[in-house]
């Protein structure tokens, strides 16, 4: 697959070993589930993508951005499903 040029990284090794791409982001238009946030979360987390174009790409609130990076930062990527979502709720 082609990639234009971006500033910024191209790649990035997770903790687990896996490698990012920028190929890897689900497209603007997706069905949201915990696995498509996860790869979200980890781009901008290791600098793939920027918090503003994240948001600005999908649509997001801020907020609901920011959400999805504490549960996912707290409980991993369980927290991010929406049947486990009263379960991980901070009170």
């Amino acid at each position: 697959m082609f990639l234009k040029k971006t500033p910024g990284p191209r790649t990035a090794v997770l903790p687990d070993g896996t490698i990012l791409t920028l190929a890897d982001l689900p497209p603007a238009e997706t069905r949201w589930v915990a696995r498509r946030k996860a790869i979200v979360v980890a781009a901008v987390q290791h600098g793939l993508l920027m918090r503003e174009d994240a948001i600005e790409r999908y649509g997001l609130t801020g907020e609901e951005f920011d959400a999805w990076t504490r549960a996912f930062a707290r409980h991993g990527r369980n927290a991010l499903k929406i049947t486990q979502l009263q379960k991980f709720r901070q009170l």
